[in-house]
């Protein structure tokens, strides 16, 4: 590919009505983030001038999604063709490269992009991007000459039965040299079952002008293009392999990969182990030699160096795991900070709260955050130790070394050292219980 300026189309107005929907199909999400987010990432991986979205009326969720890059509205959805016309203003006076890709094809690597446009900077007035699919009965057809370049593109349904032999499918992705591109798109017309414009009667009209057409291929999965919830799901099992495979190959151990499901942005650090079935939601960060265990849930946290982390447990958003600390099964921590070494093992919830370095959690202690009308902070000190079924209700702080009594509710401060009891004074009858069954029992006759 030479040096030729380009620019990139992306084509978003579609209504997507196969998704059955309020969503705009192009902001639906895989891995956590809209599909055209994905596409426009890419993108812009190739450094071009400018980057257009066309969107349909009223897409206003669309165009907040792709800013900065400027958007043009397909008033009339009107087909392919029309949707490029929609971005001539925005195209005024360039001349270089114009590729043009769908934002419900989200998955095409930088790569073939480069490829396709590169035809076309190479001398091609047209270059068409195709692929050869396991199944492709309902795709058109690329046909090309001895020499392997594109004579037309044929729609499965038109095709002679020897051209529906050819397994060279097209993709929709093509681009183009500027300078032709406007001339070709007003002689296009809609003389056509659907009466709308076509985009790949561009390769006929410039082949009609004297200029050549090329095709370039692409791998199958990169070309999906998502028109349905079964092709979200398949497109979604794409990324998540790719985001499996990046996060092995960056030193991470994924006992059984295929139950391990990432968001676009999380990071794992080297030496990390993640059982089956966990789940990283959006925002987490996990630092080198962590263990996150089976069936843990994890989201908006940040774990450092050698934590370990569930079976059954969740990080919820505004978590930080200190270095060495322990969150174990069915705990839950929210916007809390666990100091380093600190362990909250079982059945707790540690919400809006600081742990200092050391400090150990009982098994169902609860910060008690949230009193129908604000939440409040619960500082425990380095080294206290938290007696089980134990409640702490918020603003509290309890100092550093002290220890609270199992089963107390704490609503007062407790100083650096202390021994803390809430508890109601146990009283013990004996000979109670046995008078008590006979009594019982004399009734049952």
């Amino acid at each position: 590919m030479t040096d030729t300026p380009l620019a990139i189309v992306v084509l978003a107005a579609g209504k997507g009505t196969r998704m059955r929907s309020d969503l705009p199909k192009v902001m639906h999400p895989i891995a956590g983030r809209p599909m055209i987010a994905h596409l426009l990432d890419t993108a812009a991986e190739l450094s071009p001038e400018k980057i257009v979205v066309v969107v349909g009326p009223d897409m206003d969720v669309v165009a907040d999604a792709v800013a900065p890059h400027p958007t043009c509205v397909q008033a009339d959805r009107n087909g392919t063709g029309g949707a490029v016309k929609a971005a001539r203003a925005a195209l005024d006076g360039f001349a270089g490269t114009v590729l043009v890709l769908y934002g419900d094809t989200p998955l095409v690597s930088a790569d073939t992009m480069r490829r396709a446009a590169g035809a076309c900077a190479d001398g091609a007035a047209v270059s068409v991007l195709g692929f050869r699919p396991s199944h492709f009965h309902q795709y058109g057809r690329l046909i090309t000459d001895d020499a392997g370049a594109l004579t037309a593109i044929v729609e499965a349904r038109d095709a002679t039965p020897d051209q529906l032999d050819v397994n060279l499918c097209n993709s929709g992705v093509m681009a183009f040299d500027g300078r032709h591109l406007f001339g070709l798109l007003d002689k296009i017309g809609t003389d056509n079952s659907k009466g709308e414009y076509y985009l790949t009667d561009m390769v006929a009209l410039a082949r009609a002008d004297g200029h050549s057409a090329a095709v370039v291929e692409g791998e199958e999965d990169e070309l999906l293009g998502v028109n349905a919830r079964s092709d979200l799901a398949m497109a979604e099992a794409v990324v998540q392999d790719a985001l499996r495979a990046r996060a092995m190959a960056g030193g991470a151990t994924l006992v059984d990969p295929g139950t391990v499901w990432f968001h676009h942005d999380t990071q794992l650090g080297r030496d990390v182990v993640v059982q089956p079935n966990v789940v990283f939601g959006p925002g987490v960060r996990v630092a080198d030699g962590v263990n996150i265990r089976a069936f843990s849930h994890l989201e908006g946290a940040d774990v450092e160096s050698g934590a370990v982390i569930g079976p059954y447990a969740r990080l919820r958003p505004g978590a930080k795991i200190g270095a060495g600390a322990r969150v174990g099964n069915f705990v839950e921590i929210k916007n809390a900070d666990l100091g380093a070494g600190a362990k909250a093992n079982h059945l707790s919830y540690v919400g809006d709260a600081h742990v200092g370095a050391g400090a150990n959690i009982g098994a169902g202690t609860i910060t008690c955050n949230y009193d129908g009308f604000g939440k409040y902070e619960t500082n425990i000190g380095e080294g206290a130790f938290i007696g089980s079924n134990s409640a702490l209700v918020a603003p509290v702080t309890i100092g550093a070394g002290a220890i609270v009594a199992a089963g107390s509710t704490i609503s007062k401060d407790v100083e650096v050292g202390a021994l803390s009891i809430e508890r109601a004074e146990q009283i013990t009858k004996p000979g109670w219980a046995a008078r008590f069954r006979k009594l019982k029992s004399k009734d049952k006759r």
